[in-house]
């Protein structure tokens, strides 16, 4: 029977939520809405119900793809939850029509039939279109249009069936709460216009009123509810007599800002383009507030004046029609378009399922119903994850401007390093101004300004062979970026590391706690440096850590963002605090053959071989500056990671600035820095390998201590052979520069998509492209040549062994 569960909103994400629940055997689940069923009178109720699942998110995609499939196999009496009349993107300028290619090949990539037509193909499947306007499109014969209403029916009914109860017309007014015996506090139960409900979960889907309700519990959701127009014609002459609801694909035109769909004889339109329109969470209104319900507010129709002209342009026949009907329907929006979705860092017991759009809202409620009845998504799930944000991604101001944007950008052709432009600057290292004088073209990671490369090294350009990538990769890109590669590995370079998540973990049961979090056993001796991973129980990699032991009872760990931070407090005994030092610090890496003759010429301190061994650290002072040195490296050369404090950050960079012009110090920026760990076969977390992976076949074994008595994850390992993945990812080479590719790319082995790219970059030392790829494990033998499909070409690559530079290590240890 499971645990019991409220479910606040009865929209298509809660409606799926339950109906999920109850297939898994949790039948004691309520669900709780303040408007009817089905039409409760949210975002599910007037929502377009367009499922397009091309997206560049992996993720996202999984999650319409599930809904697609979910759909197409429910009916509401009879009628179908989904209309399986294909997807059209069209393409009106050669730079959109590029863009189709990429977006076919992320389909091909999650294994999803698509393809790019011709102007005649697409015009023979949308008989509506101007032949003369449209240069290609974009065909996914299994998207179609999702019948929201009718799913919430079929869903919630089923769960009914199986023994949830619903509770249409009754709004929550507050959530019940209790202390728990050993600390902190949980749910108990929801009270409503109907009185006291109880239950062990509350899972929050209430959509553009989740705000309202996490407010009740202290938690502030990063989203905005904002008005999107949505317009219906009058009867189209070119469609009269038209039998079925739909008998064209839905159609969307992303270079305007558009999508259509048919309507019996009418088409509606949906429009991106106007002005971002928020609606505060106090301003919705209640049910019987108004002519319409609650999610709908009144057509602005100068919004759609631009809309209409482009449509009746693209569509002829809408020339002989007017609009005859049109809302601003409200529907949420995130700062990183991801869902919201998790359990409260404070309150046990209590969910959101936030920010879902009918495209994924049955991937949202297979994942929600996974993550609470197994612990765990059959997904990697990591990209909606509700502790996902930093505190400053979370200020309202933040959350307004952000959420904004990416409504204005929601169909703009975005490039993979394309940074945010505003609000910027946020987060500075304490060097930033050394930075900027030295040229430094700043991206954006996680709020830091992070220099791609240096203006003042070009001329250091000059003389090298240095590869020109095509113009896709070309963007965001400089030659100075394998200048300085080459130099790093000739003499030295010094690279801002301070984006880098610092956590610190103290207290008297820090060595216990750490050796069941990670695989890795870091009760060695003070000074030791463990390279690790972070396991859910099914053995899944959740991330990739450097433990080090700063002292008996402190440890200093760089890890991947603030989900390592809230798992880590999460399971923090009493006796140990986990505590977050980004802010405070800041880290420079010293790399390069030359790197301990100018670190060690401004220290007293023995920063040899014997003195501080490859993964070890020591205390140490560079001139005035204390650091916590340790010798790790990224990029495949000797040298250290020093992290000091904020405030003597600027001291430490001049000082090594200083001493290094008699050693050819550069300053070296991210691209470099990519090309190199590339060149060393280095994972990167969230991209090379997620929770979708174990650490076999992710080829990270050598970070697993099975010897160890305990650890999250060692349960699930013991069962899989290391020496037999199904699967594996492996490091591809092109000779090609042109060939060079950017990530999320889909693999081909003859004609069929077989894998997808993670991370690529130019090779500035070997000469060559590099990209990472997961494939089957009967296509990773060295030399087996495939295809990585990039734009509307199939590009050779050649299955290489690693690490491409140094394998022996001995750059490194030396």
């Amino acid at each position: 029977m499971g645990r019991s569960v409220i479910i606040i909103g009865a929209g298509v994400v809660g409606a799926a939520v339950a109906d999920e629940l109850t297939m898994r055997g949790w039948t004691d689940v309520t669900v709780i809405d303040a408007g009817p069923l089905p039409l409760t009178g949210g975002s599910s109720t007037h929502a377009p119900g367009l499922v397009y699942q091309a997206n560049s998110s992996r993720m996202m995609t999984e999650l319409a793809r599930y809904t697609v499939e979910k759909l197409c196999g429910l009916d509401d009496d009879g009628e179908p939850c989904f209309l399986q009349v294909g997807g059209l993107e069209i393409a009106t300028s050669p730079e959109r029509l590029a863009e189709l290619h990429r977006r076919a090949g992320w389909l091909h990539a999650s294994g999803i039939p698509a393809e790019v037509v011709d102007p005649q193909t697409c015009v023979a499947l949308h008989d509506l279109l101007d032949p003369e306007q449209v240069l290609g499109g974009l065909h996914i014969p299994s998207d179609g249009l999702a019948k929201a209403v009718r799913a919430v029916s079929a869903q919630t009914n089923r769960a009914a069936a199986a023994g949830a109860t619903l509770m249409p017309d009754t709004e929550v007014l507050d959530i019940l709460t209790e202390e728990l015996a050993e600390g902190g506090r949980r749910v108990s139960g929801v009270s409503t216009t109907r009185g006291d409900v109880l239950a062990d979960v509350v899972v929050c889907c209430a959509g553009i009123w989740g705000q309202k309700i996490a407010a009740m519990v202290g938690l502030a959701l990063p989203l905005t509810p904002l008005e999107h127009q949505l317009a219906s014609t009058t009867p189209v002459p070119a469609q009269a007599g038209q039998a079925t609801e739909v008998a064209r694909p839905i159609l969307r035109h992303q270079g305007a800002d558009l999508y259509y769909r048919d309507d019996h004889d009418r088409q509606v339109i949906g429009w991106y383009g106007h002005r971002p329109m928020p609606v505060a969470a106090g301003d919705i209104r209640a049910w019987g507030d108004g002519p319409d319900m609650p999610s709908v507010n009144a057509f602005t129709p100068d919004d759609f004046a631009a809309a209409w002209k482009e449509s009746q342009s693209l569509l002829p026949s809408l020339r002989d029609t007017e609009v005859e009907h049109g809302i601003n329907g409200i529907f949420s929006f995130t700062t990183d378009g991801a869902p919201l979705v998790g359990e409260h860092p404070d309150l046990a017991g209590f969910w959101v399922a936030e920010a879902v759009w009918v495209t994924h809202s049955a991937g949202v409620g297979r994942a929600v119903a996974e993550l609470l009845v197994d612990g765990a998504s059959s997904i990697d799930f990591h990209e909606a994850d509700l502790a996902r944000f930093w505190p400053h991604q979370v200020a309202p101001p933040y959350v307004l401007e952000r959420d904004q944007q990416n409504f204005v950008e929601v169909y703009d052709l975005m490039h993979p390093l394309q940074p945010m432009e505003s609000p910027r600057p946020l987060r500075l290292p304490p060097f930033h101004e050394r930075q900027r004088a030295l040229g430094g073209y700043m991206l954006e990671a996680s709020g830091w300004e992070r220099p791609q490369w240096y203006g003042d090294n070009a001329p250091l350009v000059s003389g090298r062979d240095i590869a020109l990538p095509g113009e896709w990769a070309g963007r965001y890109w400089s030659p100075i970026v394998g200048a300085e590669a080459q130099i790093t590995r000739e003499r030295v370079a010094m690279y801002d590391m301070t984006a880098l998540t610092r956590l610190e973990v103290v207290g008297r049961g820090a060595t216990a706690f750490l050796q069941e979090m990670v695989t890795g056993n870091v009760a060695a001796s003070v000074g030791s440096v463990t390279y690790c991973l972070m396991l859910d129980e099914r053995g899944r990699i959740l991330s990739d850590v450097t433990v080090a032991r700063i002292g008996p009872s402190h440890y200093q760990i760089g890890a991947n963002g603030p989900l390592d931070l809230a798992r880590l407090r999460k399971h923090a005994p009493n006796d140990v605090f986990v505590r977050d030092i980004t802010s405070g610090t800041c880290c420079i890496g010293v790399w390069g053959p030359a790197a301990r003759d100018l670190v060690q010429s401004l220290s007293h301190d023995d920063f040899s071989n014997d003195g501080i061994k490859y993964f070890r650290g020591i205390q140490a002072h560079i001139g005035m500056v204390p650091v916590t040195a340790l010798r790790l490296s990224y990029v495949g050369e000797l040298g250290w990671e020093l992290y000091t404090t904020a405030d003597l950050g600027t001291k430490l960079w001049d000082t090594l600035w200083q001493a290094g012009q008699d050693h050819g110090v550069i300053a070296g920026g991210r691209g470099a820095f990519n090309s190199m760990r590339l060149e060393k076969g280095y994972r990167s977390y969230g991209a090379d390998m997620t929770e979708d992976h174990d650490p076999y076949e992710a080829g990270v074994g050598f970070a697993v201590r099975m010897k160890k008595e305990s650890f999250i994850g060692k349960e699930a390992l013991a069962d899989l052979d290391p020496a037999a993945p199904r699967r594996k990812i492996v490091c591809l080479t092109s000779e090609d520069p042109q060939a060079l590719v950017m990530g999320k790319e889909p693999v081909f082995h003859g004609a069929d998509p077989v894998g997808y790219v993670t991370s690529a970059a130019w090779g500035h030392t070997i000469g060559k492209a590099i990209a990472y790829a997961w494939l089957p494990a009967e296509l990773t033998v060295e030399g087996t040549v495939v295809d990585i499909g990039y734009f509307d070409q199939r590009l050779p690559y050649v299955v290489t062994a690693e690490p491409l530079f140094d394998p022996t290590m001995t750059r490194l240890r030396g």
